[in-house]
């Protein structure tokens, strides 16, 4: 089951974002990500959150119509969207997508892409917005993008060092490098066909893919 969390950031395409959902997936708002429910037509199995950020109106309407209300408190250690996250692991999830985590304020968003990172998390977590497609890849792992040529492929360390970097299918090559934490070297590769993958030795690399699906 994939389970599609929808986090209180900012979106300026929906019909792009619609065409990243399934009609299977497991909805889960956290909180005033609900609005972009909404902005979809579409009604979360779950709400999730302390209810600071979704209006009154839609907190009743789902009230009345059935939505289940995980409901916080405000002081709490962690943000609707981990507590959302944790709620997806709990209800089953084999994957999870986050819609709506970027943008707003640079506080929220930079703890929104480096939650995935945090720990070893039993499914993947992966983060989307109109046009663009991230995730983490942890040592001894590696990640085959799909896409085009021309394609936009970025990789950040995001721990002290990568190591063991290899790529392949993508413009400028890599063979067991290695990318400190704060090198841009691995910024805006491109895709030379519609295939390509990263391979990771030891590290932690945020991999952003522009119009990934």
């Amino acid at each position: 089951m994939r389970a599609v969390i929808f986090v209180n950031g900012v979106v300026n395409d929906y019909p792009a974002l619609a065409r990243r959902l399934r009609p299977d997936d497991y909805l889960i708002a956290a909180d005033g990500g609900a609005r972009h429910c909404a902005a979809l037509g579409l009604r979360p199995a779950v709400l999730v959150g302390d209810l600071d950020s979704i209006s009154p109106a839609r907190l009743a309407d789902y009230e009345q119509t059935g939505v289940e209300i995980e409901r916080h408190p405000p002081r709490k250690d962690e943000t609707d969207l981990e507590l959302a996250v944790r709620r997806a692991m709990a209800d089953g999830a084999s994957e999870i997508l986050l819609l709506g985590a970027l943008g707003g304020r640079l506080d929220q968003t930079l703890a929104n892409l480096l939650l995935p990172a945090r720990q070893a998390w039993p499914v993947p977590i992966l983060l989307a917005d109109d046009r663009q497609l991230a995730r983490v890849v942890r040592g001894g792992e590696s990640v085959t993008i799909y896409g085009a040529p021309g394609d936009t492929v970025s990789a950040i360390p995001l721990s002290a060092e990568a190591t063991g970097i290899t790529y392949t299918g993508l413009e400028y090559p890599l063979t067991d490098a290695t990318l400190p934490l704060g090198s841009t070297q691995g910024i805006s590769n491109q895709m030379a066909g519609d295939c390509a993958t990263i391979r990771l030795g030891s590290g932690i690399l945020l991999v952003v893919q522009e119009g990934g699906e």
